[in-house]
């Protein structure tokens, strides 16, 4: 019996290790090798320097397509909860410049050290913004 159950363990990893092997993921296409979106930002960082408490915490960063391609910005993740994204779904053309918007909640009392991830179809297809600054109590 404990043969059995063995093998059949070991035909299951057999199966599901070769299944992750592939590849490529077919939910992420390889990149072409002809004219392609380029995002250039035109700063990384923000700096609020000292805020007060329940101030305002927006910020936003411009950015330009370089490219020679549509630019799609498919994902725009946050380090934490107190920092939100904001940013167009829509296609931008090469030339075209547009801003992520980024909201800190500023009721949080201390040092601001928070990044937001951008994901795109561009050659540089990961690029990190950064806020920083102090929130004061008033």
């Amino acid at each position: 019996m404990k043969r059995l159950v063995l093998t059949s363990l070991l035909a299951i990893a057999t199966v599901f290790g070769a299944n992750a092997q592939s590849n490529q993921p077919a939910s992420q296409p390889a990149k072409s090798t002809g004219a392609q979106a380029e995002i250039k930002f035109e700063k990384l960082e923000h700096d609020y320097g000292t805020v007060k408490k329940g101030g305002d915490g927006t910020c936003q960063f411009a950015y330009t397509n370089v490219g020679k391609a549509p630019l799609i910005l498919s994902d725009a993740r946050s380090s934490c909860g107190c920092t939100v994204p904001v940013w167009s779904k829509e296609p931008l053309m090469p030339g075209q410049t547009a801003t992520i918007t980024v909201k800190y909640n500023t009721n949080n009392v201390g040092p601001i050290n928070k990044s937001v991830t951008i994901t795109s179809n561009a050659v540089n297809d990961k690029i990190t913004l950064h806020i920083k600054g102090t929130v004061v109590a008033e």
